[in-house]
């Protein structure tokens, strides 16, 4: 692991060829733990992060893929859904990066992005491929889960990682970058806590859907990634979310 700002606590570790996991822990004043914001870069001929951190956030993640590759070269700017710490600072990378476009699903791209963008964005189609070189990307949409019409994953396959986004989160800012530990407990306890997720009808099945790609990584968005069966692991959310 690399820390990129000594101030921040920003680091960089790769948690599976070539993805690059970004993370800065925050400490929030008078509340316990603090919480975490990652992005995952994969580094290609068509490099993309996934998800862009926060507005604010924008100088510590731009330095820390600087710290990876030239920040410049960077094509694909990804998110799962329209959210402050999913795309915040889109607009920032479009400028910095001349031959970057947003990337989302088309649901995204209808109802924001073809507005809220520099650029205009590539648009995903449910089961959609993407090729980045050796890399590939595969989008699923799984609207509302767990929230936003839009919402939407990104399967890199030839590593099994899964871009999970929101799924899996778990509260804190002190974490591994990656760890085989229990994750589903703490992010269970984080959500009922929190009920950041939506009650949507269909979760079983989108996350079994998830599941038969059998991800070897989970690349969650608040919290430590995750190596092992992941398949298993989303089925045991499905179940959890059914009780």
């Amino acid at each position: 692991m690399v820390t990129t700002n000594e101030q921040s606590g920003t680091n960089v570790h790769e948690v599976a060829d070539r993805i690059y996991r970004i993370n800065t822990p925050v400490v929030m004043e008078g509340g316990p733990g603090g919480f975490s914001f990652n992005q995952y870069l994969i580094v290609d001929d068509e490099s993309l992060i996934f998800h862009t951190g926060p507005r604010k956030m924008f100088p510590l993640v731009r330095d820390a893929v600087a710290s990876v590759m030239p920040v410049e070269e960077l094509r694909y700017v990804a998110f799962s859904h329209v959210e402050a710490d999913e795309c915040g600072s889109l607009n920032e990378w479009l400028a910095v990066a001349p031959r970057s476009m947003p990337l989302c699903g088309t649901v995204a791209a209808v109802v924001s992005i073809n507005d809220l963008a520099d650029r205009p964005p590539r648009a995903l189609a449910d089961g959609e491929r993407l090729s980045l070189g050796k890399h590939s990307v595969q989008w699923f949409d799984t609207p509302h889960l767990p929230h936003a019409w839009e919402c939407g994953f990104l399967m890199e396959e030839r590593t099994k990682t899964l871009l999970c986004g929101d799924l899996f989160t778990q509260g804190g800012a002190d974490h591994p970058p990656i760890t085989e530990s229990d994750i589903l407990g703490p992010s269970e306890a984080f959500r009922q806590t929190m009920d950041y997720y939506s009650h949507t009808k269909n979760g079983r099945e989108m996350l079994e859907r998830l599941a038969t790609t059998e991800p070897a990584t989970l690349a969650c968005m608040h919290g430590s990634a995750w190596r092992g069966n992941g398949a298993r692991l989303l089925r045991a959310l499905a179940d959890a979310l059914s009780r």
